[in-house]
Order: structure tokens, then C-alpha cells, then sequence
């Protein structure tokens, strides 16, 4: 049977409870990351076939993590065993990805010393019906962009469905490179397209409404939504699903959640959420492509696409650690709780 294939590099999230607590009970979560691999997970947990690619390199941790992968129904053999440490990052527990609190350590990780030409992709890609990468990996540096354009390249050649999150990340692309330099010339090979309006213009240099905040509601922020999907599959005509997510922050601890769906060149909007407090931020982004991953494969219809992927996202905000625990049944369960929007 044909496999989801995940490439990105894996991390290990250290999540400090901030005002010296982590010090005073000499205590420091640690959490599987990488905003591929949580979509791996997911896949697996939800009983899809799936393989993950990454590079680790040759020590105990790295074994222990590859057993535990594999424990989880992820096929781990195509992961490059290079290199001399795995990349950290650390980020205070509930803060968000896109905060000033997280510091990475990545610099000179078995991933970030990836070269191209280093990986076999036509033996990677065997088996394989779909690909999925994020706009992080590209984001390291130029070697790493060139490694994921090769990925891409032979997919896209070999038929392969290819995905990609258009996660923005503002303390990475340090290495001379903007977004809009490097990223369209990879979504040229994809056939799934997920991001929001915002992390569309930053990657590709779509339009964007620069006041789009002032007075603003669902029902414009969904015509943006719209305006950029035709934008990305204009330019991008191998792309034929574009998802746009909005998640709006209240002053306290609530949060507001909806997406759209743009599938051949018509919308689908999802039911908004609403919550009043946030668990964990982490991987909700990731939920959601899994989402999508999960719905497109079964050839599922559009808005049962769109529903499933947003019940699955606002659903891990409520779980602890980078993955979801999910199963099938209580996201289609939770995706009733939402409230529908007649005509938005």
C-alpha cells in the first residue's frame, strides 16, 4: 500500500513554566517536534499508512526516538542517520510558535547540514502517493531550501500528490534569503497549498489588504481568503486546493477559529469555533494539514474536508505536547459543536 511521505526536521521542544518555577522543581518538559512530524503522527494515529523523513544522527536518543516512531505506526527507514545533534527549540508552556518566547536551537543539527544530492529521493519517494513538507525546512538555509526543491522536483515528476504549510516563522530566514525568493519556486510543485492570507503574501508575494484589521469581520476576511486562493492557483496552476486558516487571540485567554476550503476554484467555509481558554498551541497548524492530508485522501467532499481539518485543529488547543491524541470519532463528534454561518 502507498504511503504519505513527511520530510522535515525533527524536534525536541523544551517547555519551560515560566517565573522560575522550572528551576525551583528542577523540572523541564520535553516534547517530540517538528511541525512535519506532528502531521505524521497524526496520519498515523487516524490509521493511514505513513512514512517519515528526517536526519538524526547515530546515538541513543536518536534510537530511542526512531523506536518510539515506529511503535507509533510511522515508518522511520527512510530517515538519513547523519550528523552530530538533534535541533531544539524551547518555548514557554501556552505560548504560541509565532511569540517572541521561543528561541531556537537548530544551527548545525543533522537536518540543517543537509546537502543537496546527499539524499536518494527516487528510493525515498518509492511507495510513496504523498508528499508533504512546510515552508520551516526552507527556512534553515540555502542547502536545506535546495534539498526540499529536490524533494519536490521528483514527486512532482513522479506523480506524486505534494503539500505544503506556508508556516511563517520570523526568527528563521537569516541566511540572506527572503520568503518570496525561495518559496515559489517549491509550490510550483504542489498540489495543496495551506497557510492563511498573511503567510501567502510573506511566502509569495500574493496581495494583501493592509488594513484589513480595521472594522473587519468574518465575511471579509473569508473574501480575502478567497482572493488569495485565486491568486496561488493563477500563479501556481499545478495547485488545486488552497486552505486558509484565521485564529484571532482575545485579550484573556479566548480564541476564535475558522478556515476556508478553496477547491477548483470554489469556497468552502468552515463553522467558527470559539473557546474561552488555550491548553497548548503548539501543532494545532500541523492538526489542521493532517486534516486535510486525512479528508483529501479519503476523496472526501469539500466541506467535509474543511469541517474535519478545523474541528481536528481547534481540538489539539486543547491538548498538551506538539501531537494529537485524536482519534477519528471525537474530532467528526466535535466538529457538530461549531456554529455554522448561513451564507459566509
Amino acid at each position: 500500500m502507498s504511503k504519505i511521505l513527511c520530510f522535515g526536521e525533527l524536534l525536541l521542544r523544551l517547555s519551560p513554566q515560566l517565573g522560575g518555577e522550572w528551576l525551583k522543581q528542577n523540572n523541564m518538559p520535553v516534547f517530540l517536534g517538528g511541525a512535519e512530524l506532528n502531521v505524521a503522527r497524526a496520519l498515523a494515529n487516524w490509521q493511514l499508512p505513513v512514512a517519515y523523513s528526517t536526519a538524526l544522527p547515530d546515538h541513543y536518543l536518536s534510537r530511542e526516538i526512531i523506536d518510539f516512531l515506529e511503535q507509533s505506526q510511522i515508518d522511520a527507514s527512510r530517515i538519513e542517520v547523519t550528523g552530530n545533534r538533534i535541533g531544539t527549540y524551547y518555548l514557554p508552556q501556552g505560548a504560541d510558535l509565532k511569540s517572541a518566547g521561543v528561541i531556537y536551537d537548530r544551527a548545525y543539527s543533522s537536518f540543517w547540514e543537509l546537502k543537496p544530492g546527499q539524499i536518494n529521493w527516487t528510493t525515498v519517494l518509492q511507495d510513496v502517493s504523498w508528499l508533504h513538507f512546510s515552508a520551516i525546512s526552507p527556512a534553515l538555509n540555502e542547502n536545506v531550501a535546495a534539498v526540499c526543491l529536490e524533494a519536490v522536483t521528483v514527486a512532482s515528476a513522479k506523480g506524486i500528490t505534494v503539500s505544503v504549510d506556508l508556516n511563517y516563522r520570523s526568527k528563521l530566514w537569516q541566511y540572506g534569503k527572503q520568503p518570496d525568493q525561495v518559496m515559489p519556486k517549491l509550490v510550483e510543485h504542489c498540489d495543496v497549498v495551506m497557510g492563511n492570507i498573511w503567510a501567502a503574501n510573506t511566502m509569495l508575494g500574493t496581495a494583501i489588504d493592509e488594513n484589513i484589521h480595521e472594522n473587519s469581520s468574518r465575511e471579509k476576511y473569508l473574501a480575502h481568503a478567497r482572493q488569495t486562493s485565486e491568486e496561488i492557483r493563477r500563479r501556481f496552476p499545478k495547485c488545486t486546493v488552497v486552505a486558509n486558516t484565521f485564529r484571532f487571540d482575545g485579550k484573556d485567554e479566548s480564541m476564535v477559529y475558522y478556515t476556508s476550503l478553496d477547491e477548483s476554484g470554489k469556497q468552502y467555509n468552515s463553522k467558527e469555533y470559539r473557546c474561552n481558554s488555550v491548553v497548548d498551541r503548539s501543532g494545532s497548524g500541523d492538526c489542521y494539514m493532517a486534516g486535510l492530508i486525512y479528508s483529501l485522501s479519503k476523496k472526501q467532499e469539500p466541506q467535509e474536508v474543511v469541517e474535519f481539518a478545523t474541528a481536528a485543529a481547534f481540538g489539539k488547543l486543547q491538548e498538551k505536547g506538539d501531537a494529537t491524541s485524536q482519534t477519528v470519532e471525537t474530532i467528526l463528534k466535535n466538529s457538530k459543536r461549531g456554529t455554522a454561518h448561513a451564507g459566509a
